[in-house]
């Protein structure tokens, strides 16, 4: 009887390593926590409780087959060849018997993990959380291995077979396995001091701090060589290589004095060596992104903003009838309070940090609508290069104007990118929506921190509401959407939305969102080791460089004359090409290169930043960051209070210095005590028991004793250190923890003026937390909100969508919420019956314990949530996809 249980989850193994594996997916209605009877609860625990039995069963089918292709492998090479193939085969003999050092310390864990990350799921119908993130990574690091091992296995005795490369290859991964075996021990850390359901240690000291620490040191050049994308869609992985050998080569050329010409031409010729060599390029990758400041990635992200690339994204994208950029004259006006259309309150235009500036903006529509040629709005056009932004052609056909408009924040971590980067499915979503789509260009960090771009994206919310007849809008619907920092934008505009009483959206659809910009540690956030879009170090650049912490400016760079710049382009043009050949013609000869490089040497590091929060912050938003919006007990209560200060101009929340800010009668002091961020369920005993049985204890400090790295992790582990340190500090500023920079941290009052809100999310981003914690946040003050988890895709899926199949279809989702958005009734309709999921491909379900296709959470009104996925079987493990809802696929507009 063992014998053959044994075999059955060897079979199951062998399915999900062919990519033939297909599992039910649960199929049963979404509801709230509200609605739930504890006889549905207790079912889904025990479905829940069924499902981890099974993934523990695959995790120990998965290890069993991983000892076995490494003992098999190892016997074979252990026969005592000489030479250098000999040293290549001891070398691979050595690197087996480590993978099977890490794999019996990790399985355990792995299956403690499968059996509580359950706990921390935002709904039982989707199960995504940084828990399983990890797991998942860890998994499919694990199942590469094996794939490698095979190949060995079947390669080994031909004559073609490079035993030096498969070595490097396996040391590579080995590398790898024993990074993430680090994080799972911090992960386990984390289940020991975190709160039952919590994601984020409680503080910025203590375990997040070790985690910066920790990550600091660590060694990450083995995620970006060989292994680069490896947790990622198959589909994706090209891209992300291509990005990665892009980054270094501009990084070597970054802050050469010399034209934009030279960097491009010098980069295009060095990249070869990169390309050839994956070593390489992973140590200059860990290079660059623990020390090159702000400055750099705000050049290295606006390359999309160039000409060339601009204007040939242009030609492959949609073709539309009108894209104009806007440049809005900062004027004050009057608004309509939501509540009393005959009070208005007074909407000043943005002032922090830079002063009073012109709103630029772009309406982009795939029709020309009723207001969008008029004289109005032309006279508020700025010149832009390249095609003519506004497509009118020959008679063309104006439409009435559409009854919904998209307002759009982009992302870009603050600090980069305009809507010019993210024309392409901005033109495809007007398309699809039929509606004209506003996305504001708001100023950026470092030059403009917290809270200017609130101020511009709230003034052009406001303005849009005023001026719709000029944006071939009716003003009946409106919906704010955005990607990363705009999800955060979009989020927080809604708040300052709800403070000054004006009319909210009818819905914000926030796309893989920042809520959280403290350094407060969680289980996603432990990706930023790996995640080639997203490190740590960039991530807390940027993110300081909001809150005002970083320089405004980079070092001056000399002046030359424009035939020094030619004369000195050409040299280094001439001076690369040689370097670059001849690197790439060593790189072929020197087949026996050791596969772990040591980093190169790090160049000086940026200036440090300043530690003070720049003083053009506002008081009010500093002294003050849990603040409510006015909640009126009673109508003439309310009316008196905005009569009060109609007269008064609204300023916004960060002003000049001396300056006195006048939105502070809007808003209501609160303590920090009244923040309900951390959830304060009281765990099931049992829960507890499970959750302990995998989380370990802090190491014991003795006193006066400093403890090295080692402490951190068990006796006799330590995972591989670089030679050189990241220039990582805690940022402790007061503004991360405004509301309106980390809605995350708002009281619950704040949170409930908020519109139903819909999450998209990415399973493997660091920012995964971040979302699902949200949506608990508004579930628990029963605020409509839908979380939906996409797999197998990076952070800024939306800025690849034209790239391949999976990230389409993920955009298309993003496309599904905001027609929810502007198709919801104002009464809500019966609830309905769950439709089965629809499939794209012959390849379905879902992983047992692994995180599940794409799901809904509830929505206003007790109206359940309909959602389509699919999951594509693939080589190498499962990808998620989203499959659009064909019966919902037309436009919004007329």
């Amino acid at each position: 009887m063992a014998s053959s249980k044994k075999s059955g989850g060897s079979s199951r193994f062998e399915k999900s390593v062919n990519g033939r594996r297909s599992s039910k997916h649960k199929e049963g209605p979404v509801v709230s926590a509200a609605d739930s009877d504890r006889t549905h609860l207790n079912r889904e625990e025990t479905e829940d409780r069924a499902l981890n039995s099974d993934a523990v069963m695959d995790t120990k089918a998965v290890f069993a087959a991983l000892y076995s292709v490494c003992d098999e492998n190892a016997t074979f090479f252990s026969g005592g060849a000489k030479g250098s193939q000999g040293d290549a085969a001891r070398r691979l003999v050595n690197t087996m018997k480590l993978i099977k050092e890490h794999a019996r310390s990790l399985e355990p864990v792995v299956s403690g993990f499968a059996a509580v990350y359950h706990h921390f799921d935002f709904d039982p119908h989707i199960p995504a959380n940084g828990y399983r993130s990890l797991v998942k990574v860890l998994r499919c690091c694990v199942l590469h291995i094996i794939q490698k091992g095979r190949y060995i296995t079947a390669n080994r005795r031909s004559i073609f077979f490079r035993v030096a490369h498969n070595a490097g290859e396996m040391e590579a991964y080995c590398n790898a396995l024993c990074q993430l075996r680090a994080l799972l021990y911090l992960a386990q850390r984390m289940l020991h001091d975190n709160s039952h359901g919590n994601l984020f240690f409680q503080d910025e000291s203590g375990l997040s701090e070790s985690f910066v620490r920790e990550y600091s040191s660590m060694h990450k050049g083995c995620f970006y060589g060989r292994c680069l994308g490896f947790q990622f869609s198959p589909a994706i992985r090209p891209c992300l290589q291509t990005i990665a050998i892009g980054l270094v080569a501009f990084g070597e050329n970054y802050k050469r004095h010399q034209s934009g010409i030279g960097v491009a031409a010098s980069s295009f010729f060095t990249s070869g060596k990169y390309a050839i060599d994956p070593e390489l390029r992973g140590a200059e990758f860990e290079r660059i992104t623990q020390n090159l400041d702000v400055h750099f990635w705000k050049s290295f992200w606006n390359i999309t903003e160039t000409e060339v690339l601009s204007s040939l994204a242009s030609m492959t994208s949609t073709q539309v009838k009108v894209n104009r950029a806007l440049s809005v004259p900062a004027v004050p006006f009057d608004l309509p309070l939501a509540a009393n259309h005959r009070t208005s309150v007074t909407i000043a235009p943005p002032s922090a940090h830079i002063g009073t500036a012109p709103v630029q903006m772009r309406l982009i529509s795939y029709d020309l609508r009723e207001g969008q040629d008029s004289e109005a709005l032309l006279s508020l056009a700025r010149p832009e290069g390249g095609s003519i932004s506004l497509s009118l052609g020959l008679k063309t056909k104006r439409l009435p104007s559409s009854p919904c408009l998209l307002i759009h924040f982009h992302g870009g971590g603050f600090v980069a990118q305009t809507s010019k980067s993210h024309e392409p499915y901005l033109k495809s979503w007007s398309q699809d929506l039929g509606v004209p789509i506003l996305s504001v260009d708001y100023s950026l960090a470092p030059e403009a921190p917290f809270p200017r771009a609130l101020e511009e994206c709230f003034y052009a919310y406001c303005w849009a509401l005023r001026n719709h007849h000029l944006l071939g809008w009716t003003g009946e619907k409106v919906c704010l959407a955005g990607d990363s920092a705009g999800g955060n934008l979009c989020v927080t505009t809604s708040m300052r939305a709800a403070a000054f009483g004006v009319r909210m959206p009818d819905g914000l659809v926030a796309i893989y969102p920042a809520t959280l910009l403290t350094a407060y540690a969680s289980p996603s956030r432990l990706l930023t080791l790996m995640d080639p879009l997203l490190p740590l170090s960039v991530l807390s650049r940027c993110l300081s460089a909001y809150a005002g912490s970083e320089p405004q400016a980079e070092a001056q760079v000399e002046k030359a004359s424009t035939l020094s710049l030619v004369r000195r382009d050409t040299a280094l043009l001439l001076r690369d090409f040689r370097q670059g050949a001849s690197n790439w013609i060593h790189s072929l000869l020197d087949s026996n290169r050791a596969a772990s490089a040591s980093p190169s040497t790090a160049e000086e590091g940026p200036p440090k930043a300043t530690d003070t929060v720049r003083k053009s912050i506002s008081e009010a938003s500093i002294s003050s960051p849990h603040a409510d919006p006015p909640v009126a007990s009673d109508t003439s209560e309310f009316l008196s209070r905005k009569l009060s200060v109609k007269s008064q101009t609204c300023q916004d929340l960060g002003s000049h210095n001396n300056s006195t800010s006048h939105s502070a009668p809007l808003l209501s002091e609160r303590t920090p005590e009244d923040v309900n961020f951390f959830l304060s369920k009281d765990a099931d005993p049992s829960v507890s028991r499970d959750l302990f049985s995998v989380a370990i204890p802090p190491p014991v400090r003795e006193e006066g004793c400093e403890l090295e790295h080692a402490t951190e992790f068990p006796l006799g582990f330590e995972p591989l250190r670089s030679e050189q340190l990241s220039e990582m500090t805690m940022q402790s500023s007061p503004v991360v923890k405004d509301p309106f920079c980390s809605p995350l941290l708002a009281p619950d009052s704040m949170l409930k003026g908020l519109p139903p809100v819909h999450l998209v999310a990415c399973a493997l981003d660091p920012m995964l937390d971040d979302s699902v914690m949200f949506a608990k946040r508004l579930r628990n003050i029963d605020q409509p909100v839908t979380l939906c988890v996409v797999d197998d895709l990076p952070h800024g899926f939306l800025s690849l969508s034209q790239l391949c199949r999976e990230t389409k279809e993920a955009a298309n989702v993003c496309v599904e919420r905001i027609r929810a958005v502007f198709t919801q009734k104002d009464t809500p309709p019966e609830p309905r019956k769950h439709r089965k999921l629809e499939r794209t491909d012959r390849g379905v379900s879902a992983s047992s314990g692994e995180a599940g296709s794409l799901c809904n959470g509830p929505i206003e009104g007790g109206e359940l949530a309909v959602g389509t996925g699919s999951k594509i079987a693939d080589g190498e493990g499962l990808v998620a996809v989203a499959a659009q809802n064909n019966t919902d696929a037309v436009g919004i507009g007329p």
